[in-house]
């Protein structure tokens, strides 16, 4: 069986961080493996468990993100191609989408995971359109992930609760946060990493992001909070005044 795992290096989001003129500055330059495809490269690892096959990552980043593929590749992975952009270059789910779908056309594999989003946006769409891109049957939000003779069994968070999906091959499914945690790579795991396969190949986006940030500004402070005393039924009597009358979220 072969897998295919699509990883990206984002900011580490448990540093501090201010807004300077409309932009997010870290106060330190940590980069990390993003936490929902290390989720899928922990779901890749326990499909494979028992079973002949390998696991083949994919990034799409600068020069800097080579440090990630390494974390992923000491978790257990076989083999990584790192598609090279530049550092300043523009992306958005669409462009990463196209990219990473061009490269992948070039090769087989029977299941492709990703995580559901990335830290840095919380955009959630690339893999979708990644599917689009490669006309594969998908599941997003997965929370489970098992094999079912020539099934992919994929159990999705909905809103209103979960969605068993069984999957024929190849097909893609975006992995959930909550599907598992993620092993930590062993000393052993980071030296073997060192002399596993990295194919570079340098891409270069032939179009403008078609969605832009234009900036980011600080959360609004709250309205301070209103403390009422007295008798339950006058208090129900007030606080439905309140909600009526004055907010006008009843009406």
């Amino acid at each position: 069986m072969k897998i295919a795992v699509c990883i990206k290096q984002v900011p580490d989001i448990t540093a501090p961080l201010h807004i300077q003129n409309g932009a997010l500055v870290f106060d330190t330059n940590r980069m990390v493996l993003n936490a929902y495809d290390a989720s899928a490269v922990e779901a890749a690892l326990v499909l494979l468990e028992n079973r002949e096959g390998s696991i083949h990552l994919f990034l799409l980043g600068p020069d800097r993100a080579k440090e990630t593929i390494r974390k992923a590749l000491a978790m257990g992975a076989h083999e990584a191609t790192h598609l090279l952009v530049p550092d300043d270059a523009a992306l958005d789910a669409y462009l990463s989408a196209s990219l990473l779908a061009e490269q992948l056309k070039q090769h087989t594999f029977d299941i492709l995971l990703c995580g559901k989003q990335s830290q840095d946006t919380d955009a959630g769409l690339t893999g979708t359109m990644l599917a689009e891109h490669l006309a594969l049957p998908y599941a997003t939000n997965a929370v489970g992930l098992t094999l079912e003779d020539d099934l992919v069994v994929a159990t999705r968070q909905g809103d209103a609760g979960q969605e068993i999906m069984a999957l024929e091959t190849p097909c893609l499914v975006t992995c959930s946060n909550d599907m598992n945690n993620p092993r930590i790579p062993s000393i052993k795991g980071i030296m073997q990493s060192k002399r596993k396969p990295v194919q570079t190949i340098s891409v270069t986006p032939d179009a403008t992001p078609s969605t832009q940030v234009m900036g980011y500004e600080p959360l609004p402070e709250r309205t301070p909070g209103v403390q009422w005393e007295g008798e339950p039924l006058e208090l129900a009597r007030r606080l439905v005044h309140h909600l009526n009358d004055e907010a006008r979220v009843l009406s």
